[in-house]
């Protein structure tokens, strides 16, 4: 187990009628100008953007709203939300919606207060060091911003997608509703269940040893998932399932599944990439990349894979031939994956092989200086082509 320094300042407010709280919550933050964030017509068709909207008239806030937020959100509308910010002397963020919202949020915030080209931050050239406050109310359980340090966006410029990882940036607090959530049409809802399910993989496959307890946690987790996605498919209103969900993918993403580990995160940093490529579902893209990046890792460490099939998918363990537990470990995920409607191939959503090159050349590499990316094995551009043929 690696040392570690574990913090998640995030305070979450979880439960039915949780939203009446927001005007209130943010009045005792000594917010008083607010930018609400979100972005389609959603919220305003299921009602929660009225009942937001009544919260915080009722505490007497200041309102400005920025709409328009799209799935992996642009850089160009969180310049436009820091010009807003800046011209209006807003002093709080409320972002309502899912990862895409959250993360635009945090952008406009730590942009808000910085001199210089937030891109910035997304690209290692400076470091935030303070933020307008944000908060959310989540209605997508997917990425788990609404509980991280974490920021994912799209460069229009040059289709780069870039993460921004800073204790700055965690919401004061979030408010998880699941009813919420009820509305969500199927295919989102799985695309969150995809997402979710692969932050716990991506923190699972450490090459540490020793790691027990968080290895029973990340279980836990992943089989909490794994068992309540058919249920909210099959009934939406499912209160009780809807509520797993929302607190796993809360969990799978605060940072406690990484402590004591150093986890992988190649297949997000292609996915990344990939779905700068069409806007593809980030999901939906880690469902087909997923079960390849484990067909071509898992010789580096065939007994974490057995672990991974036999406490995770219930394979009954070959003592003889731990090669047929791992593929039916990878056969079994692919078929969770395939259950709730994810596609099993590059193809089925629009990638074809004369992307691969340039995907693999943007793919963000942990190490620059050997051009590789992830932890497990750490991949050079070769790697990350191979990986894309097996999944097309």
């Amino acid at each position: 187990m690696v040392n570690f320094d574990f913090k998640n300042t995030t305070r979450i407010i979880f439960g039915k009628g949780a939203v009446e709280n927001a005007g209130p919550v943010i009045k005792d933050y000594k917010g008083s100008k607010v930018l609400l964030h979100f972005g389609g017509g959603s919220i305003k068709k299921s009602g929660l953007y009225d009942r937001v909207k009544k919260s915080l008239a009722s505490a007497g806030l200041e309102v400005v709203e920025l709409g328009g937020v799209v799935p992996n959100p642009r850089l160009s509308l969180i310049k436009e939300g820091i010009k807003i910010c800046r011209e209006k002397n807003l002093d709080f963020i409320l972002a309502v919606g899912g990862g895409s919202v959250i993360d635009s949020a945090k952008g406009i915030g730590v942009g808000a207060v910085y001199d210089g080209d937030v891109w910035d931050f997304y690209t290692d050239k400076a470091s935030p060091k303070k933020t307008l406050p944000v908060a959310t109310i989540l209605t997508l359980p997917a990425a788990g911003s609404e509980s991280s340090y974490s920021s994912v966006v799209t460069n229009e410029d040059g289709a780069l997608k870039r993460p921004l990882d800073n204790d700055v940036i965690y919401p004061v607090f979030s408010i998880l509703d699941p009813e919420n959530t009820y509305s969500l049409p199927p295919y989102q809802t799985a695309c969150g269940i995809s997402d979710m399910l692969v932050h716990v993989i991506e923190r699972y496959f450490t090459r540490e040893l020793n790691v027990e307890l968080t290895d029973r946690l990340c279980e836990a987790t992943m089989k909490t998932i794994i068992a309540n996605a058919p249920k909210v498919l099959a009934k939406p209103d499912d209160y009780d399932a809807r509520a797993e969900i929302m607190w796993s993918g809360s969990v799978a993403h605060c940072n406690l599944l990484n402590t004591g580990r150093i986890g992988d995160w190649a297949s997000h940093m292609i996915e990344h990439e990939l779905s700068a490529v069409n806007d593809v579902a980030h999901g939906a893209g880690l469902a087909v990349l997923v079960p390849n990046w484990m067909k071509y890792n898992y010789k580096h460490d065939p007994q974490r894979f057995v672990q991974f099939a036999v406490r995770v998918f219930n394979i009954e363990e070959n003592f003889h031939n731990p090669e047929e537990t791992i593929l039916n470990g990878i056969q079994a995920l692919r078929n969770f994956f395939t259950s709730i409607g994810m596609p099993a191939a590059l193809k089925e959503i629009g990638i074809g092989e004369e992307y691969f090159q340039k995907i693999a050349e943007k793919t963000k590499k942990f190490d620059p200086k050997k051009g590789t990316v992830g932890n497990f094995n750490p991949l050079t551009n070769n790697d990350i082509v191979e990986i894309l043929r097996l999944s097309k």
